[in-house]
């Protein structure tokens, strides 16, 4: 059961990266949790879990250390390859996010974080 007052939802989050290098997952992931974080007035306590998926072409550090690195190490998460689905124009170097938070926040308040090349991904939502 979540607190009182209080629902869990899952945010969507997305971002690309320049290079493959695990400065650069670490930057732009923390970046992306970031965003998320603030435009949903959330704070890292209220993070239940948390499920990357990075491209093919990022092979050289797992997004989620970028959490733990941030200080946040008590919050489960698991990493997994994209799917690379023939005939679908995949964003290449892109690190996506699902985080399941508590929030006082209807759905339909909730505001995603699609940063960088990433906004492609749904063109509905707003940057």
């Amino acid at each position: 059961m979540p607190p009182a007052g209080l629902r869990v939802e899952a945010l969507r989050g997305a971002i690309t990266l320049d290079t493959d290098s695990r400065e650069e997952v670490l930057v732009r992931t923390a970046q992306m949790l970031g965003e998320l974080l603030q435009r949903n007035d959330l704070q890292p306590d209220d993070i239940i879990s948390m499920l990357f998926t990075a491209t093919a072409d990022i092979t050289s550090e797992f997004p989620a250390a970028a959490v733990r690195k941030a200080g946040i190490s008590d919050v489960p998460m698991v990493c997994a390859r994209e799917l690379g689905i023939v005939g679908e124009s995949n964003i290449p170097l892109c690190i996506r996010v699902m985080a399941h938070v508590y929030t006082e926040r209807p759905r339909a308040a909730l505001r995603h974080a699609y940063l960088r090349g990433a906004r492609q991904l749904r063109s509905d939502l707003p940057e």
